[in-house]
């Protein structure tokens, strides 16, 4: 649901800003830029705290506003942590993809192979990337509540029947990708959690990048705030971790893009992951479908982006064509993922070929047109400041 008063808003302080037809900055200055943006989004969204990182070929700027808590008043930095949402399913991605790299999973194969409580199940015909494209044929956005330990957990699975055929709708669940993270930890003989932070987090450096927040980070713990402003944190729950469980920093997520876009040293296991959650799986009317990473070819409109970062996009069913062979990464394309819980919403984009990439985040869930207006202009910002 688009909220057309913020984004005409936003829109006409752009306009005023760039000169009346948005096409000859008056200024050098990113900061005086990004405030120009900010600012409207902030106050006409009611979020207290908000938090961006860009990265120009492995420079990084961070634009810091508002408070971490309106209680405490604590200013926010590039080292609050904001919980991710579903931007935690990229990094469940790559762990699965680091499995697959080390010859412990096999996408190809179906899901039944690897849990075999699942055996003569729907399991035994959804491969491992269909969990991870939302093509498994039809899963609710959320597991039911009563799904409380991993016997229940099990008992879901093998009694849940597909919808629609396999690998022809792609619909937006985080049951799905909650059973890749489930069999990624298997693979390394751990729990998720700590397969992540083992093979991935630690690898890539991210040292305030957390499932459990630890208590002496607590204080840098951003506190969310729901619809009506009231203080809210995500509960614990069966596959929350794998699904929407991070909490990270612009100073840990804007590293994570660094890596994702070929910048910087990385450890060369992890690397050949990150390319290979980059694989392009299935194409809808809007975009296509990496694993969870969703693709569009560069350049592309704001409307174009819009569309494919729609509520409909998650709602909804939405119509895929497998690309057959799968595709390899590309880099002349804007990847992006969104990510909301209850208390915070956040927005990822970047480009490999021209080694930019944008992180949002923020302590409240404000529409996802509004945060990508936002990232997009400060996209064209920064391309001219390249050129």
């Amino acid at each position: 649901m688009y909220n057309f008063k913020i984004a005409t808003t936003l829109l006409a302080c752009i306009s005023s800003f760039l000169g009346g037809n948005g096409q000859e900055r008056k200024t050098g200055d990113l900061q005086t830029y990004a405030d120009a943006l900010v600012r409207p989004v902030m106050h006409g969204n009611h979020i207290s705290g908000l938090s961006i990182a860009v990265s120009v070929n492995g420079k990084h700027t961070f634009l810091n506003y508002g408070v971490a808590s309106k209680a405490k008043g604590t200013a926010v930095s590039e080292q609050t942590l904001f919980e991710l949402g579903s931007i935690s399913k990229t990094f469940t991605a790559t762990l699965a993809c680091l499995a697959e790299v080390e010859g412990k999973l096999d996408f190809s194969k179906p899901v039944s192979q690897y849990l075999p409580q699942l055996k003569h199940s729907a399991f035994d015909n959804i491969n491992l990337y269909h969990l991870g494209t939302h093509t498994a044929g039809g899963f609710d956005l959320q597991l039911p509540d009563a799904v409380q330990n991993e016997t229940q957990l099990m008992d879901f699975y093998r009694s849940w029947k597909p919808d629609y055929a396999v690998g022809t709708q792609r619909i937006y669940t985080n049951p799905s990708i909650g059973l890749l993270g489930v069999i990624a930890g298997k693979a390394f003989q751990q729990t998720f959690p700590a397969a992540m932070t083992q093979h991935v987090l630690n690898k890539l450096h991210l040292s305030n990048t957390f499932y459990e927040v630890p208590a002496a980070k607590m204080e840098q713990y951003a506190q969310g705030y729901d619809k009506t402003d009231q203080p809210v944190r995500v509960n614990p729950a069966m596959l929350a971790n794998e699904a929407y469980g991070v909490k990270s920093c612009t100073a840990d997520m804007i590293k994570f893009v660094d890596a994702n876009m070929g910048v910087g040293p990385v450890d060369k296991t992890v690397a050949a992951a990150i390319r290979k959650s980059h694989t392009g799986y299935f194409t809808t009317a809007n975009m296509t479908q990496d694993l969870i990473w969703e693709q569009y070819d560069y350049p592309v409109t704001l409307g174009h982006l819009q569309k494919g970062n729609a509520y409909e996009m998650i709602y909804q069913p939405n119509k895929v064509e497998e690309i057959i062979p799968h595709a390899e990464e590309k880099t002349q394309v804007l990847i992006n993922k969104t990510g909301s819980t209850n208390g915070f919403g956040g927005y990822v984009m970047y480009i490999p070929a021209k080694k930019i990439g944008i992180v949002i985040l923020a302590n409240k869930n404000y529409p996802n047109a509004v945060r990508i207006d936002l990232a997009y202009q400060l996209l064209s910002y920064l391309e001219k400041e390249v050129k």
